[in-house]
């Protein structure tokens, strides 16, 4: 069926529709519109001479829908904006309501509605007289060096207050990031500790471990200058005998939850095997001096590359084969390759004595770097546990892990020994052992020349 255009009335329908009314019985509208009875009968009586005129106002009474008087005295705390149908504007506030006779608000504007969280835990940490022992089990520092920290990450986490909120204040911010590495603990339980959302402490965890790796990671983990590296060669000479090494080299692993993409790659078979249960990992590469800070690292490898693979994939490497590294031995295990920086033990079968001293003179010098490896994981729990952090922030926050290490060591931040971590990072024997022959020989000069001066010393 068709629908055509809506007709229109002329001049000369008026009149007959008039004629229509004028016919019409109406005695009806008396009883069910006594108002609309009267305008009719008023028309009447003034003898209207229009008689369109008077068919708009007829039509204009039966059609308009005014409302009852006895009805609007029914409900005589209705407002001049529902009455005229208007809408009230958005921010305005209803001062009929409850809250806002109790809270009235100034500027007529919706209020910013937070929830009321408690922050007794970090007032009482954040409070002079707050015992040391205590603020070093939540942060696994002093009190003066998470001062110096938060004074040296002012600039670059500082926030303003805005017309909403007050900014969380810096050593808040901080305190947030270091409870959450220390402890390890959840997201849910740091945000109750600290009285903030869970959105809001992994943002600050995140932007925290941003800002040390960024402003902090270049001041305290150093390759060491020239000086430096007489004082680092001496010490590593007094632990094993051996001359010109500038440092040792270690590779662990850190769990991390299944990714999405990419899965084999972080598969950890070794971790796997020992665990019976699948593991994932993520690298962590890093050059240790005698004193146990870091000197270099490479973070966010997969788990599943070996360590010599990892090391071609770092600065390190790069820096080394370009010549910067000439008469400096760097130690590693036999998950790396004997190269002409690089200083390896023995790993053939039927070792003579020769060689046998040299593997133990360079296990003393490895023990340094995981003994450093294992203080930064006790430090720091959040390395020894899956992380919920993704797998893209992961590098930042363990760059700040490393820098953090760095920090404590070298303002000798004890560690709780109920907080000691042991290692269970395998090693596997690096697929091709040997890659320079003058690396070779001179690998068995060293070795000879430790096991005569042992001799010598003994006789």
């Amino acid at each position: 069926m068709e629908i055509g255009p809506v007709p229109f009335f002329n001049q000369e329908d008026c009149s007959n529709f008039y004629s229509f009314f004028q016919d019409f019985d109406t005695s009806f509208l008396a009883d069910s519109y006594p108002q609309k009875r009267q305008k009719v009968e008023y028309c009447e009586d003034e003898n209207v001479s229009d008689p369109q005129a008077s068919v708009k106002e007829i039509l204009c009474s039966l059609l308009s829908f005014e409302k009852n008087p006895d009805q609007e005295s029914q409900n005589p705390s209705m407002g001049d904006a529902e009455k005229s149908g208007s809408k009230r504007p958005r921010g305005e506030v209803d001062s009929s309501s409850d809250d806002s006779a109790s809270n009235p608000s100034p500027t007529g504007h919706r209020r910013l509605w937070v929830k009321d969280r408690s922050k007794a835990w970090w007032e009482q940490c954040n409070s002079p007289d707050f015992p040391e022992s205590e603020f070093r089990n939540a942060f696994r520092m002093s009190k003066s060096t998470f001062n110096m920290i938060c004074e040296e990450l002012d600039s670059a986490v500082n926030k303003k207050d805005t017309m909403l909120r007050q900014a969380i204040p810096v050593r808040q911010r901080v305190a947030v990031c270091v409870n959450r590495l220390a402890t390890g603990d959840p997201l849910r339980v740091v945000s109750k500790r600290f009285g903030l959302g869970i959105s809001t402490c992994h943002k600050l965890v995140l932007e925290v471990c941003s800002a040390i790796k960024t402003v902090l990671m270049r001041k305290y983990i150093q390759w060491p200058d020239e000086n430096q590296i007489k004082e680092v060669k001496n010490a590593f000479g007094q632990i094993s005998g051996v001359s010109n090494v500038g440092g040792t080299i270690y590779t662990t692993h850190v769990p991390i939850i299944a990714p999405k993409n990419n899965v084999a790659a972080y598969f950890n078979k070794r971790h796997t095997e020992r665990n019976q249960k699948t593991s994932y990992s993520i690298t962590v590469q890093g050059v240790v001096n005698p004193q146990g800070f870091f000197t270099d690292v490479c973070i966010g490898w997969p788990g599943s590359m070996p360590d010599d693979k990892v090391l071609e994939k770092s600065a390190l490497y790069k820096r080394a084969n370009t010549g910067l590294l000439r008469d400096i031995w760097v130690v590693g295990n036999a998950g790396y390759s004997l190269m002409d920086w690089l200083l390896v033990p023995y790993t053939h079968q039927n070792l003579t004595w020769t060689q046998h001293a040299f593997n133990e003179k360079i296990e003393e010098m490895q023990r340094v770097a995981k003994e450093a490896f294992m203080r930064m994981k006790a430090r720091w729990s959040c390395l020894q546990k899956r992380t919920e952090v993704k797998l893209q922030d992961l590098p930042a926050v363990l760059g700040a892990c490393c820098v953090l290490h760095n920090i404590c060591e070298m303002r000798n931040e004890a560690i709780d020994e109920m907080l000691r971590f042991e290692l269970f990072d395998d090693e596997m024997v690096a697929e091709n052992s040997m890659r320079s022959v003058g690396a070779m020989r001179a690998r068995d000069h060293i070795a000879h020349d430790l096991l005569h001066r042992s001799s010598h010393v003994s006789s």
